[in-house]
Formats: structure tokens, sequence, C-alpha cells
């Protein structure tokens, strides 16, 4: 028999994943975070224009220096954050910003907070560098539960915040996140703020936790804003000393980003912004579409402030009956123990697309 690396065998494939491919040809799946928008042309030519300028070579290992600089202009004029070109990576992805960020802060036995539910990649990257992930729970209407949140700090490595948040859809308050990441900074915690779906906000105002201390970490991509999620191309923030050592890890498991999505990023951050709206605005009428009917089956649940998710308490056995009727999901398991009766839906996806998906699940929700 082989042998295989504990670490390895401690960690499971993703449950996103594992029911997107399961999903059947005529099924409507509502199960990945990706836009179904096509990325925006001035960002597909600018690609176009790298290649036929022969720009396909190794870049700097920290990206090119254009798009460090229109980064470090976006954090100023967007986030209120000052971070210099040379205190940021870019990276393949927010995964990867992820992935490096926890490998170069947590070493084996550390205590890494983050929510219950929370986004499936967190806990799979803690395990990986031999952290020990530690839950804090959700509120019914899924906020962080900030009392018991502060109870954990005393001793913590890492708290990992997503605002707005995937599964929930959440979106924490700048109250909540000033009190969060204070408390963090007394406590000596640092804050890596995933902010990834800032822009798709509808009911609410995001704000990173990088304004409230010091010790912070921010990871965002282009993948959600400027639909970009094949281009991989992600990004990250800090001090100094962290982004030294993230850039070692980046260095031998990626060496770079991919050089031709980072000249499609300068023009993605540099250019026209109105497609950031429109695609915003285009998933805020689906959510509508959607919310009003699960409403209408009598099933309730907190209206999604931000990202394109709905979590929805359905119970393992509807759940079930929403996919046997050809819908698919991801059950919320998937994010933690305390998802185990919910279901997150992805609306983004088309309006036809979640019409259709709410007449397929009225005969088994309809109450």
């Amino acid at each position: 028999m082989k042998k295989i690396s504990a670490r390895a065998q401690a960690i499971e494939m993703s449950g996103i994943r594992k029911f997107f491919q399961a999903a059947k040809p005529d099924s409507i799946n509502m199960t990945l975070g990706q836009p179904d928008f096509v990325t925006p042309d001035h960002i597909r030519h600018a690609a176009i224009q790298a290649i036929e300028e022969g720009k396909t070579g190794y870049t700097f290992n920290a990206g090119i220096p254009e798009l460090r600089e229109a980064l470090s202009e976006k954090f100023k004029n967007e986030n209120n954050l000052h971070y210099s070109p040379e205190q940021i990576i870019v990276t393949a992805g927010a995964g990867e910003a992820l992935f490096i960020a926890i490998q170069s802060l947590v070493d084996p036995g550390d205590r890494v907070l983050l929510t219950d539910p929370g986004f499936v990649s967190y806990e799979a990257c803690i395990q990986l560098a031999g952290g020990k992930p530690d839950f804090v729970p959700l509120t019914k209407d899924l906020h962080i539960q900030e009392d018991i949140l502060q109870e954990k700090l005393e001793g913590a490595r890492l708290l990992i915040l997503n605002s707005p948040c995937n599964p929930t859809g959440t979106v924490e308050s700048k109250e909540t996140i000033r009190s969060i990441t204070e408390a963090a900074m007394d406590a000596g915690v640092t804050v890596l703020s995933d902010e990834v779906y800032e822009h798709i906000i509808y009911d609410a105002v995001h704000a990173s936790a990088g304004t409230f201390g010091e010790d912070v970490i921010t990871v965002n991509a282009a993948s959600k804003t400027y639909a970009m999620t094949g281009w991989r191309l992600g990004y990250i923030a800090g001090p100094p000393e962290y982004m030294e050592q993230c850039l070692k890890v980046h260095q031998y498991c990626q060496t770079c980003a991919t050089s031709i999505s980072q000249y499609a990023g300068i023009a993605a951050y540099t250019g026209d912004q109105s497609c950031v709206k429109m695609m915003r605005d285009e998933y805020k009428a689906r959510r509508d579409i959607l919310v009003s009917g699960f409403h209408g089956m009598g099933v309730e649940f907190p209206e999604p402030q931000g990202a394109f998710y709905a979590f929805v308490p359905l119970g393992k056995e509807r759940t079930q009956k929403v996919m046997d009727a050809g819908v698919i999901v991801v059950p919320g398991d998937a994010f933690g123990p305390s998802g185990a009766d919910y279901a997150r839906f992805s609306y983004a996806t088309s309006r036809e697309n979640i019409t259709a998906a709410i007449e397929r699940m009225r005969p088994v929700l309809e109450v």
C-alpha cells in the first residue's frame, strides 16, 4: 500500500466541487460561486494585446510593478488603506493568497479563529499548516457572535474575517468590523481579512479591517468583481515583515501569477468601472427573485446583503428533495457543522434559471 501524508488525508475534498461535479445535465446548478458574465471587453482586449506583444514570460515574483501600483491606488481610493506597492503580492487568485498567508503565520498547534459556518478553504488551509481551527458561531441572523469571539481571542494566533461572507451573504457593519479588529489588536491576534466580495453589496456598506488596526493582512481578487474567476488573479497586502515571508512561500509554490492575467488586471483596476455596477445591479435583481420565491413558499431566512449566496434553513431532508427535483445546491454542512440544517444557493446564474428553480422547488417546499 502506498504511503500518503497524514496532512493530506486529514482534509476533505471541497463539498462545493463535489456537488457541482455530480450535477446531472438537466439540472439547474446553483452550486458554484462563479459569475456567469463574460469578462468585460476592455479587460479581455488588454490580455489579447499582452499576448500579441509577447508578454508571456515570468514576471517578478510579487507581480508586475504597474499592477501593484494600480492595486496600491485602489486600496487608497476605495478602502482608505495605505499599502505601498512593495507591500502587495499578486497571487493565483485569493485561494493562493489565503494559503500563503496561513502558511507564513501559523505554526503547528497555533489556534486560528474562523466562523462556523464559513468558507470551505479556511479550515483546510489551517489544517495543512498544522494549526487548530477554533470555530466562532453565528447568530440566528447569521452575524458573528462577538461576545464568544472576544472570549476566544486570548492566545489565538490568527482571526479570519470574511465580509461580505461566503456562504451566508452577510455583511458585517463598520461598527462590528471596528470592534472585532480593535479587540484582536488588543489581544495580539493578527486579522486575515478576506474581502473578495467587497463590491457585491446591496443593502450595506463595506468596511476593511485594515482601517482599524495595523496587524492586519488583506486578501482580495479580481475574480468576483470583474467576472475573472478563471484568470486566477488575486492579491495580498499587509505589514512588510509578513509580506517578506509570504513572498517566499509564494515563490516556491507558484513563482508568479500568470503574466497575461496580470496585464488584464491593470485594465480591470484602472479602466472603466461601470461593468462592476452593472453586474452588482443584476445580482441584486436575481437575489430579489430568489428571496421572493422562497418567501412565497413560506421559507423565511435573513435576506443576503452581499455576495451572491442565499443560506437557507431547509433541513437535510428538504435539501435532498430540492436536489432530487433537479436543483443542485451545496448542503450547509460543507461550510461547517453549524450549517447542517442549511443549504447554500448561488444566484450567480440567470434570472430564467432562478425562476425555473423556484418552480421546480415549489412542489416540495410550499407550505
